[in-house]
This record gives structure tokens, sequence and C-alpha cells, in this order.
């Protein structure tokens, strides 16, 4: 029987030798199998998503939020808000043409004219002569004064509420929760109107009276983070490695409840400035019918809107805006820190 042997190979023309090159199997595969390979270059050239999750998993909260910050046009447009007020803040001084309580225009004031603005005096005077552009940028320190002095008293006072009740709980718990609630049952403005009146019109009045309505908030809210924080897995380690509660609640709970407590004091700095110009504008905040301060100017400004609106206009404004820069600043970090706002 004659064995029939195979055809010889033919020569490769590309490479010269006599043996056949298998195949790419992007040429003779489908459609989908190039699909695939071309699917998996790019998820290869597209990684970069792999790789953050990869820097996400071993990156801390705060890192992790100021991310999210940075790519949250919100939280940019409040930040530079709050920066300009800040440096406005701080470089009174040198950016303030007079003093804040000078009146260079006094002769030109008339009973029944208040002149606008001009070269001398950008946004005009007010009725004792002031410049008003000056005052307003002085108001601008007084306002961070006050906002930061108030909520720094709010913040102390509620951290130690707070750190009490959550850290015994029991008795101490539902005893300083009764005084919390004692204090959260008057209106905030009436509260802090009777200390202020009860302290006399002074500056300090005004930062004490707003400092001591923004203890409470401050107390329950650290109390309820670290009742959140007391029943995860860590606490439960450490206290399983002999740790007194001392240890577990001042090194690892406290720290971890802090979040939600900060991004609450930007939220109240801007409560702050908008109470300390309405206990101004009460009369409450002292000090000379001249003193540079938004809320006093918006009292001085009330009798002249016949002839000079722009006088209560400004402060208004600056008011509105200062607020609004913390709000949106405050409530951009409380939605990174937020792990139920987290996509992917």
């Amino acid at each position: 029987m004659t064995a029939v042997l195979p055809p010889s190979p033919e020569p490769d023309e590309a490479s010269g030798s006599g043996l056949a090159q298998p195949p790419v199997l992007a040429e003779r595969g489908s459609d989908g199998d190039r699909s695939r390979t071309g699917g998996l270059f790019r998820r290869g050239g597209r990684g970069g998503r792999g790789d953050r999750a990869k820097d996400d998993a071993g990156a801390s909260v705060w890192r992790l939020a100021f991310r999210r910050l940075r790519r949250n046009p919100v939280a940019i447009i409040g930040a530079v808000i709050v920066a300009i007020f800040l440096v406005v803040a701080i470089a009174a001084p040198w950016l303030a043409p007079y003093a804040g309580d000078a009146t260079p225009g006094r002769d030109l004031i008339r009973p029944t004219a208040i002149p606008g603005p001009s070269a001398e005096f950008p946004l005009g005077l007010d009725r004792f002569g002031g410049d008003v552009l000056s005052k307003l940028i002085w108001g601008a320190r007084a306002s961070l004064i006050i906002g930061v002095a108030s909520t720094l008293i709010g913040l102390v006072g509620g951290l130690l509420l707070g750190l009490l009740a959550g850290s015994f709980g029991g008795w101490v718990d539902s005893g300083v929760m009764r005084l919390v609630d004692l204090m959260l049952a008057v209106p905030s403005l009436l509260l802090a109107v009777s200390i202020a009146a009860v302290a006399g019109q002074r500056p300090f009045a005004v930062i004490l009276a707003i400092g001591v309505v923004q203890i409470p908030i401050f107390a329950r809210l650290l109390r309820g983070s670290m009742l959140a924080q007391k029943g995860q897995d860590y606490v439960l380690a450490a206290r399983s490695l002999g740790l007194s509660r001392g240890t577990v609640t001042m090194s690892h709970v406290l720290p971890n409840s802090l979040g939600p407590v900060i991004v609450q004091a930007t939220l109240v700095l801007a409560t702050a400035v908008i109470e300390a110009a309405a206990l101004s504008f009460l009369g409450l905040g002292g000090g000379r019918p001249t003193t540079a301060e938004w809320g006093r100017m918006l009292t001085q400004a009330q009798n002249e809107l016949a002839i000079a609106p722009q006088l209560a206009i400004y402060p208004g404004l600056c008011i509105s805006i200062t607020a609004l820069g913390f709000t949106l600043l405050g409530e951009s970090m409380r939605e990174a820190l937020d792990p139920r706002s987290r996509k992917g």
C-alpha cells in the first residue's frame, strides 16, 4: 500500500524560509475577536480608573474629600468667596484708604444730600462723612473677628458636652442631652438677644451670645457621631486588645468623629456673620455711630433710604455674599465627607 505524503509547504515570500508563518489572530479572526482585542487595549490605555481606585483605597478620608472638592465647581466658588473675604479682613489696614471711624468728608455733608461716588470716595460717603469703602473693608475684619471668636466658643463648649455624653453614656448622657434640649427649645435669635442684653452693649456681648447659641448644635452632632463610631469594628478590636475606655475614646473614637463637627463649624461661620449683623442692627453691639461694622452700617442707613439707598445696599450685599460663600463651602465639604454621596 502506497503512503500518500502531505504536500510540502510553500516558501513564505515575506520571511524567505520554507516554513509557513502562523496566521495572525487579528487577521483571520472575526470582528468579535478584533473587538475583544481592541477593548482590551482600550481598557489598558484607559486604565487610570483602576489606578485611581487603588489610590483611593489607600488614601485617607480627608484626602479623598479634598479630591472631590477640587472637582466640585460649587466648592470652588465658595472657597474663592471665603478667600477674598479673609484677604480683605486681614489686610484691612493696608487696603482701606481711611481708618474705620474716620470722617474725611464731613464738610461735604448736607442735611438733604449725601455725596455719591467720586474719585476721592469711590463708593461715596455716609451721613457722618465717613468713606463707605473704608467702612466696608474694616467691617469685614469686624465680622471675621466676631464670626471666628463666637464659633470657637460654640465649638469648645459643644465638644465638651458632646464628649461627656458620648463617652460615659447612661445618666451623664441623659443629663447633658436634657440641658441641650432646653437650650434648643429657646429660639436662637431670642436667646442671643437675651444674652447680649444681659452682658451689656459691647462687642464681646455679641460674641458670647452667638457662641452660646451654637453650643447645643455642636454637642448633639459630636455625641451622635461618637455613638455611631462606637459600633465600628476597629473600636471592638481596640477594646479586645485591652485598651482602656479613655484611650479608645481619645485616640480612636474622637478623632474619627470630628469630621461632621468641622463641617458644621464652616456653616456656623455663615450664621455667625448674619447674627452679628442682626444684633448690631438692633443696637446690641455697642460702639459709636461711626463704628465700621456691617450691621451698624445698616442701622444708620435706614434713615437715609430716601436720599442714599446705596448706604444699605453695600453692607447688605457684603453680608449676603460672605454668608453664601461659607454656606457653599460648608455644604460641599459635607457632601465630600458623606460616604452615602460617593459614586462608584
